[in-house]
């Protein structure tokens, strides 16, 4: 009886240990802080790190926070534009928590509060701003949605690391009049292009008119080089030539130029007055050669008389 008495006593004990293990001690991990209520109050020293952490039982309460960076996704939001025009913005917010003991006292649902404020930032954010830099400025607008909801957020111990715009649809008619735009930029460009081609293709055609014009220039000039070349030394050859002719040489070249025109078919020629003096010239090589021969035939009388007459007297 005393033994079952001593069994259930060591059973009720061991109960209780486990018991009391079991609510004073907690494991931290690592992406985790653990804030410690002890009877109902709290303060910076009651934040505990990672790893094995004890508790007063019944006394103490854990709250464990993760820091971990976490997503929340803002649905699609209808706002007004600066200039009045309805669009429907959603984006996404990255942050995480940064002060555990502001996250635990500060917000009661922290989810739902940074919803909130990212939905009315939002509004405020684009009724600044035209529609045009709304569609071509997102990165800027990122920006400053991070900045504000930031300032919010940090009273609550959290940071906004993150705002992505992810999708703009501004209504129907702006989306017809912006494809409309589009298509006429792009027939801008294309013309450009196209008459940017043919003006180049023009210049090049100009430019290769240009240089077969110069080329056949020069060649003209090359060859009219030669030519002046070649006439300057048939000329010279010919003065050379001429300049070891007499005047007898000449005036038979001139009675063959006299042949020549009267066998031709002609009836009518014009005689220069060269020909006069060429008359003139052929009628004194006449007389000098009648005057050679009497010279000569007189020479040879003389000679013959006294050897004929020196026998007849012996």
């Amino acid at each position: 009886m005393q033994l079952a008495v001593a069994l259930g006593t060591l059973l009720f004990l061991l109960v209780i240990v486990l018991v009391v293990l079991y609510l004073s001690v907690r494991v931290v991990q690592q992406y985790e802080k653990m804030v410690v209520f002890r009877l109902g109050k709290t303060n910076e020293l009651m934040v505990r790190e990672p790893g094995l952490r004890f508790l007063i039982p019944i006394i103490d309460r854990p709250v464990k926070v993760d820091l971990r960076e976490t997503l929340t996704e803002v649905p699609s939001q209808t706002t007004i534009t600066k200039d009045n025009a309805p669009i429907n913005v959603d984006f996404l917010v990255y942050w995480r928590i940064q002060d555990p003991l502001k996250s635990v006292l500060a917000p009661q649902r922290l989810d739902d509060m940074l919803l909130g404020v990212a939905s009315t930032t939002l509004r405020a954010v684009i009724g600044d701003i035209s529609l045009d830099e709304v569609l071509s400025k997102r990165e800027q607008i990122n920006e400053v949605l991070r900045v504000k909801l930031d300032e919010v957020t940090e009273r609550w111990g959290g940071k906004v690391t993150t705002v992505e715009i992810r999708e703009i649809t501004p209504p129907r008619d702006v989306q017809d009049a912006m494809n409309r735009q589009l298509s006429a930029e792009r027939t801008r460009r294309a013309v450009i292009t196209e008459s940017e081609g043919n003006r180049q293709a023009a210049i090049n055609v100009a430019e290769g008119q240009k240089q077969s014009e110069i080329l056949k220039a020069e060649g003209e000039r090359q060859a009219a080089i030669l030519r002046a070349e070649g006439f300057s030394q048939a000329l010279e050859r010919i003065y050379a030539a001429a300049s070891q002719i007499d005047e007898k040489t000449m005036t038979l070249q001139y009675l063959e130029a006299l042949k020549a025109i009267g066998a031709s078919p002609s009836t009518k020629y014009i005689i220069p007055t060269e020909f006069t003096r060429l008359a003139d010239r052929i009628g004194g090589y006449v007389s000098e050669g009648m005057a050679m021969a009497a010279a000569t035939g007189a020479a040879g009388s003389s000679g013959g008389g006294p050897g004929a007459g020196g026998p007849a007297q012996g």
